[in-house]
């Protein structure tokens, strides 16, 4: 298949359109750069600079199967203070893509969603069917995706899933995270740890869990993309599916940080902060249904996403 990917110089992208390669598709990259780099993409793609709105001008190019769209605002401090752009970013330029899809006859899509849409659920892992309540702009946002799907395959028969994570670590093929500046927890531990920073900023202490920080569910970047792919070759005409990714294992940050210690060897300073706003104290997802439907399940543990991405971050130095 030919398949556009929105978004694909950014880290996750970056790796799924390496996966997709491998697989025998030819892939267009479409990436503003605005936090991907060129740097990160895989040999082999075309690459296109450019909005997220400017899709249907590559998608005139014509010859077009399929969709995969990571081209998006993915920060959530940052959308607690401008939530107009992720509005605008997240939903008006995915209401934008949906547009020149149904122009060009395109009629497939992932879409990378996250389990920020489900907000605060309590201490078990969320399944599909729980509420979603999500409690910032950013996770708000990508619920509005979902309905917008919804909507597309409901009166237009296009064939969609959304894959809700969160999260990622590790590394693939020689491509590993490289925001500027860094937010995400792994790779500023392990910044911390290599003397890149002065330390790794822990935000909240007092959460309800049993070492005070917050529980999430890390996923290696190789396990997330082989989920995109299976879900590409799964999508229906006229349906939307909804799969979580996750391990079904709550990780602490602290937990994080000592997992970090054993596969460095290195001390890593900790400078300790309030929580930040928005965040939720437990986010683990199930990932039964896409287990029992698409046979994917987690297969790469903590210890090895960190040193993954420890070995990707000491390549770079």
């Amino acid at each position: 298949m030919k398949i556009l990917v929105t978004g694909g110089a950014g880290y996750i992208g970056s790796v799924v359109a390496a996966q997709l390669l491998e697989a025998g598709h030819t892939v267009v990259v479409l990436d503003n750069l605005t936090t991907g780099s060129t740097v990160g993409l895989p040999p082999g793609v075309a690459f296109v600079q450019g909005d997220i709105k400017q899709a249907g001008d590559v998608l005139a190019g014509g010859g077009f199967d399929a969709v995969m769209h990571f081209a998006a605002k993915s920060q959530v401090g940052e959308s607690v203070r401008k939530p107009e752009v992720y509005w605008d970013n997240n939903v008006g330029g995915t209401l934008a893509l949906l547009d020149a899809m149904r122009a060009h006859g395109v009629r497939r899509i992932v879409f990378s969603s996250t389990a920020a849409t489900y907000g605060v659920v309590g201490d078990a892992p969320i399944t599909e069917d729980a509420p979603t309540a999500p409690i910032n702009p950013y996770g708000q946002s990508k619920i509005a995706v979902d309905f917008a799907l919804q909507g597309e395959a409901t009166a237009h028969g296009l064939a969609a899933t959304s894959l809700r994570y969160f999260n990622v670590g590790g590394s693939y093929a020689g491509l590993g995270e490289r925001h500027d500046p860094e937010t995400h927890l792994i790779p500023n531990v392990l910044r911390a740890a290599a003397g890149l920073i002065p330390a790794v900023e822990l935000y909240g202490t007092d959460y309800p869990t049993p070492d005070g920080t917050a529980i999430r569910d890390y996923l290696h970047v190789a396990d997330l993309a082989e989920a995109h792919l299976l879900a590409l070759g799964a999508v229906r005409p006229g349906i939307h599916t909804i799969y979580n990714l996750g391990s079904g294992t709550g990780t602490s940050v602290q937990e994080v940080i000592d997992t970090a210690l054993e596969v460095t060897g290195l001390p890593i300073p900790v400078n300790l902060n309030p929580r930040r706003p928005g965040d939720p104290p437990y986010l683990v997802a199930s990932a039964t249904r896409i287990s029992e439907d698409l046979g994917w399940q987690a297969r790469r543990p903590l210890p090895e996403i960190i040193a993954d991405a420890w070995t990707f971050l000491r390549s770079t130095l």
